[in-house]
């Protein structure tokens, strides 16, 4: 296998078009190809600044999970940090977890944040959202985003042997007519579901856990739900102490 580590784009465009591979960290792919054989040509994107930059409203797809740090968001960090082991966070990457994995730790927290995806197309370079990314598996970039006035990320304790752990991720963003927009984003089973509300300065929780829970958020289990009240109570109470 011939394993190619572009440093420009065009350089990243070319080794698409010969049909390279993007391996990302290789923690989804080696084991398959140790059982279906090797490709004949690989590309990571490690060494590309643009899929490498990490930053309150940017976070490059080629960047490793244990270098994502208090730069981005809490959502985004704390999702990083509940990934998987050590040494799989110091090998998989953040376009192999959201795109390539079938948990996508990290799309809760991207979904929260509003995120938009700039993705690598043989041709072309251009931005677009999460869900043509996912369903079109396209070779993530970077992720961008606005900061946030707030955001948190909670996984709960699983089982060994049984389902993904339930997550939820949360965010306060700046509406446009001068409230605030409240996103939620939950991991359940293998399904991810987001939803958003938003509210006028000076509303109390309660009201604004009603508004939530007349979307499809309201559908979820008790034990899912109670989740979600606790970290949006959590998430409103400490933007209101700032």
């Amino acid at each position: 296998m011939l394993l190619r580590l572009p440093t420009s784009v065009s350089e990243a465009q070319e080794c698409m078009a010969e049909g390279a591979v993007p391996i990302g960290g290789a923690t989804l792919v080696w084991a398959t190809w140790q059982r279906d054989g090797f490709p004949e040509r690989a590309m990571s994107l490690r060494d590309l600044p643009e899929a490498n930059t990490i930053g309150r409203e940017a976070l490059g797809g080629a960047v490793v999970l244990n270098r994502i740090d208090d730069r981005v968001p809490e959502a985004l960090r704390r999702a990083a940090s509940a990934v998987g082991t050590g040494a799989v966070r110091r090998t998989a990457t953040v376009g192999g977890n959201i795109v390539g994995s079938t948990l996508r730790c990290l799309l809760p927290a991207a979904l929260v944040l509003e995120a938009r995806a700039v993705v690598l197309e043989p041709d072309s370079v251009y931005e677009t959202d999460l869900a043509e990314v996912l369903a079109k598996g396209h070779l993530l970039l970077s992720l961008r985003w606005r900061e946030p006035i707030a955001s948190s990320y909670r996984k709960l304790a699983g089982e060994a042997g049984g389902p993904p752990p339930f997550v939820v991720a949360a965010a306060l963003h700046a509406a446009d007519d001068g409230g605030t927009r409240l996103r939620v984003a939950v991991r359940d089973g293998y399904e991810v579901l987001a939803e958003s509300t938003e509210y006028d300065t000076g509303s109390d929780t309660e009201r604004v856990l009603d508004l939530l829970r007349r979307t499809a958020l309201g559908a979820l289990h008790a034990t899912a739900w109670e989740a979600v009240r606790e970290q949006v109570t959590d998430l409103m109470s400490r933007s209101a102490d700032h």
